[in-house]
């Protein structure tokens, strides 16, 4: 089975190189230096679980992807989702199964719409990983979990399993959910007050993970996502508070998320999906989230003028 890896970030490189190191037929889309990195010299990952290893995957960019894959993990920014579609479209066969795995809740869907044809489902990923320079990419944590479904349980099929079953031989936890829109959202629950927080208090991990107004502010956060998926007919079935808190306090101190590291190096971010759409969506189910919205207009978005 022909396996795409869209995005050779922390998570697409992450799962490449497991992929790769287990033998199965992967490729990876990268761009830059670290696509020139990756063919010259191999992708490295420095791993807590698994050691320093080094794999070779086929290596492209998009324009230079000719085959026809089975399986497409998307693996991009949310700012990056729209330029993956037409590619999708071209390369993808009738049977090819997309999965995103990006932060922004919802992804699935969106990326259905635009290919109808295709079997998309939702995804979601726990790792934190990061490119450490060109060509090699750093694990700070033996977690690496891939959530992934069918929003409907009509359009189910055996190829998920036998994904599932790769990842798990590649030593990647797999689970093939059966309430995807729910695991998905409980994922956005930790990583979005995670962003939120740290970019509005300028903080990492460490910052939240003692007593005190940080760490209180990272909890009313996720309150807030728990009252809007109770609005959307979504019930965690168990108190999300204290688990996201046992999941940060197992990250290290000096964890942070993506869109916080790309804030302070003032490159394009996922802010939009990762806070602001928390807003949109609290408008559209008729839900108040004070804390959202405070965060959000302090980052310049203009809630009226959004909704």
């Amino acid at each position: 089975m022909k396996y795409l890896i869209i995005g050779a970030g922390g998570t697409g490189g992450s799962i490449a190189g497991f992929l790769a190191k287990a033998g199965f037929d992967v490729t990876l889309i990268a761009r830059g230096a670290h696509l020139g990195a990756i063919q010259d010299k191999g992708l490295r990952l420095e791993t807590t679980s698994m050691g320093t290893f080094c794999v070779f995957p086929t290596a492209c960019s998009m324009e230079e992807y000719h085959d026809s894959p089975d399986v497409i993990f998307i693996c991009v920014k949310g700012y990056s989702l729209a330029q993956t579609i037409p590619f999708i479209r071209h390369i993808a066969h009738q049977n090819t199964v997309v999965i995103p795995v990006l932060n922004i809740y919802g992804t699935g869907s969106v990326v259905q719409k635009e290919l109808p044809h295709l079997l998309v489902c939702d995804g979601c990923i726990y790792i934190v990983a990061h490119i450490e320079e060109a060509g090699t990419i750093r694990q700070m944590s033996d977690i690496f979990r891939v959530v992934f479904g069918v929003r409907d349980a009509k359009e189910y099929r055996a190829i998920l399993e036998t994904v599932a079953h790769d990842l798990t031989t590649s030593h990647i936890r797999a689970i093939v959910s059966s309430n995807i829109q729910k695991d998905a959202l409980q994922k956005f629950s930790f990583v979005s007050p995670m962003a939120a927080c740290g970019a509005y208090l300028d903080i990492n991990a460490g910052g939240m993970q003692h007593e005190g107004s940080a760490r209180e502010l990272f909890k009313k956060l996720i309150a807030e996502v728990d009252t809007l998926a109770k609005a959307m007919g979504i019930d965690f079935g168990m108190d999300i508070v204290n688990k996201n808190l046992t999941i940060l306090d197992a990250l290290a101190p000096t964890a942070s998320t993506s869109m916080q590291r790309d804030l302070m190096l003032k490159k394009e971010s996922e802010i939009d999906g990762l806070i602001f759409e928390v807003v949109r969506l609290a408008h559209t189910y008729n839900v108040e989230l004070p804390w959202y919205t405070k965060i959000a207009q302090a980052f310049g978005c203009n809630i009226s003028k959004k909704l």
